[in-house]
């Protein structure tokens, strides 16, 4: 069951909100429909949107009453009208704001779950950090040296990821305490989630850092790179940052793919007698880059241990250097980049020049260390 409502406070419509061009709670339902151990998934909400989703997921809808969606409405209230209101033996909860929860973690859950006996699963993260709690320590003594992290007593910090329960024990805890969520009387197990799984969508940076993620998952080709003082190299990959040291003042990134954008009105409406950018394209495989820059202006020398690079010339020279040989590119020329390859541009003649940059945002620049 994948709880889902549309009145969110702090995001308007967060699990429609998208990560990636993908909604929000169709990361979970994807992992759960891959998941070889559950025999029904439903996404249970109070209101009609979802039900689009589910349809075309191939999936059930669960039309909750309104009341159990309110803001006064807790986890066991909406779990156990669901309960009383669909046939089955273990509820297995699967929470639409973690997106990179795996079809394998949630198998290994219930999997967990069932060899163990448990009347109630709950995932966890370890954290193996000093806690205090209410200014008591925790899982460290202040009178006495701290130990290495790795050998502190980990402190299981809720994941609510995933969660499950024995119908039967839920209804009985339910019955004695009106609580049910974390257990109450029976056998209670923990799951660990690591790494991405543990990450929680509850406000706009959650959602940042979720693009982030989205994206570094997608790199196929990373490769780890350490520091190598014979080199004397560093790695620049944050492109706001890149264009600033490269001089370029005004910088427009965000506001990209766009169905349709006119050359013309970015031209026009961009700065005649300054430098700077504007992004049109940004996607997973490829993003496009309009930079502008006067005489004299470029960017420094560097090169791309990993992906192939091509420029269009819109407007103005350019000095084009290749390991130490200058050509000079011009509008209309197109100049193809190989990784691996050091280069830099540099705007020439008495005019401002203007290149279309192709490549892709999380590219490396590595540059000579300073």
């Amino acid at each position: 069951m994948i709880p889902a409502r549309l009145g969110s406070k702090r995001v308007k419509k967060k699990n429609l909100r998208l990560i990636d061009g993908i909604p929000l709670i169709q990361y979970i339902v994807n992992a759960a429909k891959k998941s070889s151990l559950l025999d029904e998934i439903y996404i249970n909400s109070e209101s009609i949107e979802f039900k689009d989703i589910a349809d075309k997921s191939g999936i059930k809808f669960y039309q909750r009453p309104k009341k159990l969606s309110s803001d006064s409405a807790t986890n066991d209230d909406f779990a156990l009208d669901f309960i009383n209101n669909n046939e089955c033996d273990v509820l297995v909860q699967l929470l639409s704001t973690s997106p990179f929860v795996t079809s394998e973690e949630i198998d290994g859950f219930i999997e967990a779950m069932m060899n163990g006996d448990f009347d109630t699963m709950i995932s966890i993260s370890n954290v193996k950090i000093e806690c205090i709690h209410k200014g008591i320590p925790i899982n460290f003594d202040q009178k006495k040296q701290t130990p290495p992290s790795q050998l502190l007593e980990p402190i299981k910090s809720y994941a609510c990821s995933l969660m499950g329960w024995e119908i039967n024990r839920f209804k009985q805890n339910i019955s004695k305490y009106n609580a049910a969520y974390h257990g109450g009387d029976g056998t209670i197990g923990f799951y660990e989630l690591k790494g991405y799984s543990t990450i929680d969508i509850d406000n706009e940076e959650d959602f940042l850092l979720a693009e982030a993620v989205s994206a570094s998952l997608k790199q196929l080709n990373y490769k780890q790179q350490y520091y190598n003082p014979e080199k004397n190299e560093r790695s620049e990959i944050d492109v706001p940052s890149i264009l600033a040291r490269d001089g370029v003042k005004i910088n427009n990134l965000f506001d990209v793919n766009n169905e349709i954008v006119s050359l013309s009105s970015i031209l026009e409406s961009m700065p005649k007698n300054d430098s700077w950018s504007k992004r049109v394209i940004d996607t997973e495989s490829n993003s496009m880059t309009i930079i502008c820059q006067m005489p004299g202006e470029g960017n420094r020398m560097h090169y791309h241990p990993d992906w192939n690079e091509w420029w269009y010339i819109l407007e103005g020279e350019w000095d084009w250097d290749i390991e130490g040989k200058i050509k000079k590119v011009v509008k209309g020329d197109f100049v193809f980049m190989e990784k691996n390859r050091k280069h830099k541009i540099t705007a020439a003649g008495s005019n401002r020049a203007i290149r279309m940059a192709v490549s892709r945002a999380d590219v490396a620049h590595v540059y000579e260390s300073e």
